[in-house]
């Protein structure tokens, strides 16, 4: 399709629709709302047109869903985000609370040519600085077993898999704790009705919050 009709927010659109989908299945134009922090009538007039526009599939009252031509243009999205975060955190040295918001910009204007080099020079990754798959440039997804934190039981001795990269405050906290993917750690205790979580990182015993602890995903250790 031809791509200079499609702007920016648009494609700001369709990458939250994706990740939305990730995270919930079905996605509704409130929860789309919600997410993006915008009026529920502007959410329905852009998600009439990116479905004039053949990328999305939109039912009153029951959401939207990608057509192959949308799915296709928000890996392409999500993809230049994602190596964007790893180069800038890998070639630059940009902290991982501070690339999301740099690839936000970036995302929309860098080149296949561009993106096809920053993936060669980074040795074709499968995942982005927060644990994220990077799509490959056909769209197939390279994925691993994972839950979160908070669903998880005390004693269970497990590894992070992915940290959600929303929140940069919430970033830089954990980083602090050495929580990144790839760290081990031991739930050690689980406080009731969503309290704290008493987790075991090396030779540390730290407290972490249910808020913050869901937005963690994790796999068993090995």
């Amino acid at each position: 399709m031809d791509r200079s009709v499609i702007s920016q927010a648009m494609e700001d659109y369709l990458k939250a629709i994706y990740k939305l989908q990730e995270q919930n299945g079905q996605v509704t134009t409130s929860i789309l709302a919600d997410y993006m922090n915008l009026a529920p009538a502007s959410v329905t007039n852009m998600c009439k047109k990116l479905a004039e526009l053949n990328l999305l599939v939109y039912e009153r009252y029951q959401g939207v869903s990608f057509t192959p031509t949308g799915q296709k243009l928000a890996l392409e999205i999500v993809r230049h985000h994602r190596l964007i975060e790893l180069y800038l955190a890998e070639a630059l040295g940009v902290p991982w609370d501070q690339v999301h918001a740099e690839a936000e910009k970036l995302e929309h204007v860098i080149s296949e040519d561009l993106e096809e080099r920053m993936a060669a020079a980074l040795g074709d990754p499968k995942f982005d600085p927060h644990g994220a798959p990077i799509p490959t440039r056909t769209g197939q997804m390279h994925r691993q077993e994972c839950g979160s934190l908070v669903d998880m039981e005390a004693g269970d001795k497990l590894v992070v898999v992915e940290v959600d990269d929303e929140d940069p405050e919430l970033l830089r906290y954990l980083g602090k704790l050495g929580i990144y993917p790839g760290t081990e750690l031991v739930i050690l205790a689980l406080a009731p009705f969503n309290g704290p979580l008493t987790l075991s990182i090396g030779n540390q015993e730290y407290s972490l919050g249910y808020q913050a602890a869901k937005s963690i995903m994790v796999d068993a250790q090995e």
